[in-house]
């Protein structure tokens, strides 16, 4: 698989992943009883953003090669696919 290949499948692998750690741990406000004037009721009090981050890149990086040996291995074809689409015909 060529570099430039890999780094869009990892590339869309983390950004997909990103929006799915996004609301771990969030707390909002509201929830957590600290007021800020002037911000929304529902705004995180502490989005610890890093944290988020570095937890993307790890469940990426686990996916990617997760998905790397799959096809590495040959363990899934796109003939074996189709016969699998044709027989939900």
């Amino acid at each position: 698989m060529p570099v430039a290949t890999a780094l869009a499948i990892f590339f869309l692998i983390w950004w997909v992943v990103l929006f799915a750690v996004l609301p771990w741990g969030i707390r909002s406000q509201h929830e957590g009883r600290e007021m800020v004037a002037g911000t929304d009721p529902g705004a995180p009090t502490k989005a610890r953003i890093g944290w988020k981050l570095l937890w993307t890149t790890l469940v990426a990086i686990a996916i990617y090669g997760i998905a790397y040996v799959v096809y590495a291995q040959h363990w899934v074809s796109i003939e074996g696919l189709m016969a699998v689409f044709n027989k939900l015909r």
